[in-house]
This record gives C-alpha cells, sequence and structure tokens, in this order.
C-alpha cells in the first residue's frame, strides 16, 4: 500500500521560509490532484495549495492567505510533491499534511509540523 511521507517541517522565524516535502512510497497512477493542507490547533482541517491535472496539463490553486508566499510543485519521476513557503506569518503555525488523489484511491500523509515565532 503507497504511503505519503512529509518532511520539512520546523520551527522557524516570522518572515522565514521552508520547503516541505512529500514523498509516496510508490507509483500512483492516474493522479487527478496533488494537494498541501493545514491544521492549526482548535481550528478545521483547510486546503491550502493544490495542483489539478487535466490530462497533460495541470492548473494550481492557493488559499487566498498564501496566495503570493506559498508555491505548491510536483515532480512526477520522483514520486514527490513540496511546498515552497515563503515570507511565513505566525497565523501560518499548523500541521501541514499532504494529499494525493486518483480516480480509485485518496492518500493522506501523516502530517508535519510548522512553527513560525514572531
Amino acid at each position: 500500500q503507497v504511503q505519503l511521507v512529509e518532511s520539512g517541517g520546523g520551527l522557524v522565524q516570522a518572515g522565514g521560509s521552508l520547503r516541505l516535502s512529500c514523498r509516496a512510497s510508490g507509483s500512483i497512477f492516474s493522479i487527478t490532484s496533488r494537494a498541501w493542507y493545514r491544521q492549526a490547533p482548535g481550528k478545521q482541517r483547510e486546503l491550502v495549495a493544490q495542483i489539478v491535472s487535466s490530462g497533460s496539463t495541470g492548473s494550481t490553486d492557493y488559499a487566498d492567505s498564501v496566495k503570493g508566499r506559498f508555491t505548491i510543485s510536483g515532480d512526477n519521476a520522483k514520486n514527490m510533491v513540496y511546498l515552497q513557503m515563503n515570507s511565513l506569518k505566525s497565523e501560518d503555525t499548523a500541521v501541514y499534511y499532504c494529499r494525493i488523489q486518483s480516480p480509485f484511491r485518496d492518500y493522506w500523509g501523516q502530517g508535519t509540523q510548522v512553527t513560525v515565532s514572531s
């Protein structure tokens, strides 16, 4: 069974940067979307960024709160998904989860903690 493993989280000062990585342990076929979600204490899990695949092309979408600061990207050959986070704010503090969807399965990672100190 394919598993997703996130890495790259940690403690960073406000204004700093982090790059999250998500690695799939095996091949996932017919991927329809790759995404990053986050969940802060006491809050619901929310979509941060996603890449929606359509044939050979894809489109990206971001939460308003991270537009211009975060960038999602993927490497199909390496079964990887990345989230580059710049100009981090204290409100970005959360557990970040990777999600990959296909018509057949919905995969989630275990999460990685990002803490931004002000």
